[in-house]
């Protein structure tokens, strides 16, 4: 063998080893700075599932005693869990379109918080509340579900404003959907102001079949809000 094909091979097994511990110190590399989850969205996945939770828990410190009360609890649950997995899917759906390196600065910091404490309290205010006829505690239903309305004002209404700056070509990452962005933000600015007009007493005074009026309000914002969603998936594949 020919001292240049021995040098050949020689150099032939060099790119070898040298493909093979540059594929490997890549593979590393990429393994050490792989972005992390933001710790805001850590915390919000935790904070959605305790209030999961806790709202099905409080089903078991209220036994019931009759059909009529099973119905109302699971109705009253399935409401609070259909309202946070709503807002759930929309704040997720958001987050990753929102560019990381501002997700935990500034205003969009406080607005996360200030969700979180929404999310935070609405089992709460919901265990408050019967979704049944009214109760001897007349005066502090009444009250806890116009807070309770207020809560779900404010949670629809952070949505809106996140919405709102994702459509601004300057923040989303995907500026191919900011037509989407502007029809979730349309539709949680109008579904905030129904939650709010819902307070007005004239919701609780009117009453259907032992229900005050303002608990059919909030149904149909839920179902309003959903209807709108599947008609905006409906439009967009049949352009």
């Amino acid at each position: 063998m020919s001292d240049q094909t021995k040098c050949s091979i020689l150099v032939r097994k060099n790119e070898l080893i040298s493909k093979k511990y540059t594929g490997l110190l890549r593979g590393w590399w990429t393994f050490t700075v792989r972005i992390p989850k933001p710790r805001i969205e850590s915390l919000s996945d935790l904070i959605f599932g305790l209030a999961l939770s806790i709202g099905s828990l409080s089903l078991l410190s209220r036994p019931a005693v009759n059909p009529s009360d099973v119905v109302a609890d699971i109705f009253g649950f399935g409401f609070s869990f259909f309202i946070l997995i709503s807002v759930w899917l929309r704040y997720t759906g958001m987050v990753t379109a929102w560019p990381r390196e501002r997700f935990e600065t500034g205003t969009m910091m406080w607005l996360n918080i200030l969700l979180l404490f929404f999310v935070s309290i609405e089992p709460y205010l919901l265990s408050l509340i019967s979704f049944g006829p009214a109760s001897e505690n007349h005066l502090m239903l009444a009250f806890a579900s116009q807070i309770y309305a207020l809560d779900l004002a404010g949670l629809t209404l952070i949505l809106g404003l996140f919405a709102q700056m994702l459509t601004r070509k300057e923040e989303a990452s995907q500026p191919e959907l900011i037509d989407a962005y502007i029809w979730l933000r349309n539709t949680q600015f109008v579904s905030a102001g129904l939650f709010g007009l819902s307070v007005l007493p004239i919701f609780w005074s009117w009453v259907i079949q032992g229900t005050p009026l303002r608990f059919y309000l909030w149904y149909a914002i839920l179902a309003g809000t959903w209807i709108s969603r599947g008609l905006h998936l409906f439009l967009r594949r049949t352009r």
